[in-house]
């Protein structure tokens, strides 16, 4: 069982930056990629960036690539994601996900444990 928990959200301007946390508790949260998705009001939640296992491999939706850095530390069983150069567009509840067979997978449906969210604001 793994419980995530996110934190860092909150209003900045556009270019700005913040850094999303996601603190996992449990002893096997190494074993696990771990994905942050995003939902904004009336859409869908959408893939956002993921990181495998150990950090070798990390993949992003093609709106954040280059703006957005997902990094982990699993000795403080916790998951990053740095936001630089930030658009309105980018308003959404920010949430991570675990997924338990290490499958670095763009797919909600693939992710066993979520987060409660956090909320991201980017006001033009």
């Amino acid at each position: 069982q793994v419980r995530l928990v996110e934190s860092g959200g909150g209003l900045v301007q556009a270019e700005g930056s913040l850094r999303l946390s996601c603190a996992a508790s449990g002893r096997t949260f190494s074993s696990h990629a771990v994905g942050w998705f995003r939902q904004a009001p009336g859409k869908e939640r959408e893939f956002v960036a993921v990181i495998s296992r150990t950090g070798g491999n990390t993949y992003y939706a093609y709106s954040v690539k280059g703006r957005f850095t997902i990094s982990r530390d699993n000795a403080k069983n916790t998951v990053y994601l740095q936001m630089n150069s930030l658009k309105p567009e980018d308003t959404a509840v920010y949430y991570c996900a675990a997924n338990s067979i290490g499958l670095t997978s763009r797919s909600t449906r693939d992710y066993d444990y979520w987060g409660q969210g956090t909320q991201v604001t980017v006001s033009s």
